[in-house]
């Protein structure tokens, strides 16, 4: 196993065209808000990729960075300044009409709150971003989807019928029906007790060796970022470390001396 130092300087993406291999990188990125004495900033000239068919996690403490990287990398939020690239797109220059339109077909998103729509079925659900693109549900995904999520029983149910757990399953098969390029997944597992958290988790990893999945997954917690092949640390805005499947101990430790640098 390869573990780099949070110390350590974090490899670099190439600033070229799409190269087959990184579902998603950052270039110089650079994020502020606010202006003047009171500016905040949030990104300070991150550079990292993020390859295909790979679960990473992104942590670091409070304030890192790590939910506006993902929020940059996802079309949700304007970079000051760098590059956002998704595949060969350069989410930074597009227009929102188009980026909405990327958010819908070639990224799928996993949150905390589940922010499924409470009048619609759990299928509903589940199918509502191909039907807003005008596609229909790869029947034998679907299917898969839902059996391994084991929510095929439950799909006629509206959210306010299914416990926490079935809720974050439903929004799980919502964010893979589409075959997205990247998934990102933003505290997954934060309002789920632990073995609803654990079930969701495994089922995060085995996409990726399943369906070829990319995941880029936001948490707090090592012991969820230990199911990741790679754990990306920020703090103040900045890439911190880059661990290859780490251990929970291996990556509280560094999260540790991280906290210590500050």
């Amino acid at each position: 196993m390869r573990t780099q130092s949070p110390a350590a300087a974090p490899a670099t993406y190439p600033a070229g065209p799409d190269d087959g291999m990184t579902a998603v990188a950052a270039v110089d990125l650079v994020k502020v808000y606010g202006s003047g004495d009171t500016a905040v900033r949030a990104l300070d000239g991150v550079t990292v990729g993020f390859a295909r068919a790979q679960f990473t996690a992104i942590m670091g403490p409070s304030g890192s960075g790590k939910s506006t990287l993902m929020h940059c990398l996802a079309g949700l939020d304007t970079a000051t300044s760098g590059r956002a690239l998704l595949g060969g797109t350069d989410l930074t220059t597009q227009s929102d009409k188009v980026l909405t339109r990327v958010r819908r077909e070639r990224i799928g998103f996993v949150f905390q709150s589940f922010n499924l729509l409470p009048q619609l079925t759990a299928e509903q659900n589940i199918t509502l971003p191909l039907d807003l693109a005008g596609k229909r549900a790869e029947t034998g995904l679907f299917a898969h989807l839902t059996d391994v999520l084991g929510i095929k029983d439950r799909l006629s149910h509206r959210p306010s019928e299914l416990s926490g757990g079935q809720q974050q399953r439903v929004a799980l098969a919502r964010a893979l029906v589409s075959r997205p390029e990247v998934v990102f997944a933003d505290e997954p597992t934060g309002n789920l007790d632990s073995r609803s958290g654990a079930e969701v988790l495994s089922f995060l990893s085995s996409s990726v060796r399943d369906l070829g999945q990319t995941i880029v997954m936001v948490t707090h917690d090592p012991a969820a970022a230990a199911y990741a092949d790679r754990v990306v640390l920020l703090a103040d805005g900045k890439v911190a470390g880059d661990l290859d499947r780490p251990s929970h101990a291996e990556i509280a430790d560094a999260l540790q001396r991280l906290g210590a640098r500050r």
